[in-house]
């Protein structure tokens, strides 16, 4: 039987079963909702991985994405590194996935530290980039990165410090399974992640950043489209154990709105969907295990939603 025949035949059995015009319509075609143009290319924030001992950083989101027509690809960068130091990273597996691909450009999704490590690929290679999708990225630095540099550079503290977080890192690495002893740069993580060291960064790298305090950025540069969405909710679901982590460093922002580990308008780039989801900022990847909130969106559904986004952009 033909593909034309299997399909006249399941119109038949839905038209027979009295389904309407419209709900036919969405039967068919809800295998394609997150079919893009171009593929989807996941990247990990600070202390992130691909998978780490059997739970996956990206909790259930490619397997959805790519339910609905999706090609997904999950990138590992350094866990700790400067932001053009990961961005090289990622671009060296950006040019891997184009040439695997066949396509001759992917649409970038970054979480966390993964926001300015997107944002540089799109900057150096527009050629190689559709969009550009940010997710909990403190784009003007985070206040939890201020609240560390106040520790005394060259001091004990901070050589105790970024030696324990070092050693975190290359632990996740390992464990994760991942292909490459990437270097461990606890202190190039605090310089780009802080205030100072994010704007140093947007002055090499403005696409796509708000000219105002808190509003958007442009939508469109150098054929790169920009998007950015995060949550605002530190503590969102008492059986999360990680809630105890992001509602400690809420503290660090003396007030102001954010996710555990990012401001609201620090999280701002391009068209902003939404920056206030009941979402901390380990929710934005659907963590720990999707215990987030049962009073928002399912950061799954979100991501979805992006992607379709995306493919009504022709990207």
């Amino acid at each position: 039987m033909s593909n034309k025949t299997r399909l006249s035949v399941a119109c038949g059995l839905v038209a027979a079963l009295g389904v309407s015009t419209q709900a036919q319509a969405f039967w068919f075609s809800s295998s394609q909702y997150t079919q893009t143009k171009y593929p989807i290319v996941l990247t990990h924030g600070m202390l992130g991985f691909d998978s780490l001992l059997g739970i996956d950083y990206w909790y259930g989101i490619p397997a959805a994405l790519r339910k609905d027509g999706a090609t997904v690809y999950i990138t590992e960068v350094s866990q700790l590194d400067t932001s053009e130091a990961r961005g090289e990273q990622l671009l060296e597996q950006v040019e891997e996935i184009v040439a695997i691909s066949g396509k001759q450009k992917v649409n970038l999704i970054g979480h966390s530290h993964g926001g300015p490590t997107v944002r540089y690929v799109a900057s150096v290679r527009p050629d190689l980039v559709a969009s550009v999708t940010s997710v909990g990225a403190p784009h003007k630095g985070s206040a939890t990165a201020d609240f560390l540099r106040q520790i005394p550079e060259g001091s004990a503290g901070e050589t105790v410090l970024a030696g324990l977080v070092n050693a975190m890192g290359a632990f996740i690495n390992l464990v994760s399974g991942s292909s490459s002893m990437t270097p461990q740069n606890a202190l190039g993580s605090l310089e780009s992640l802080n205030s100072a060291g994010a704007a140093v960064f947007n002055a090499r790298f403005p696409q796509g950043l708000p000219t105002s305090a808190c509003g958007e950025g442009a939508y469109k540069i150098n054929g790169v489209r920009y998007y950015s969405w995060s949550g605002t909710s530190p503590l969102t679901n008492a059986l999360d154990v990680s809630d105890l982590l992001t509602g400690a460093a809420s503290l660090t922002f003396n007030g102001e709105a954010n996710d555990g580990l990012v401001g609201r308008c620090s999280s701002h780039l391009g068209m902003v969907i939404r920056d206030n989801y009941r979402m901390n900022h380990l929710d934005e990847v659907n963590q720990f295990l999707g215990l987030t909130s049962l009073f928002e969106t399912d950061p799954v559904t979100v991501y979805r939603q992006q992607a379709n986004r995306l493919k009504n952009a022709g990207l």
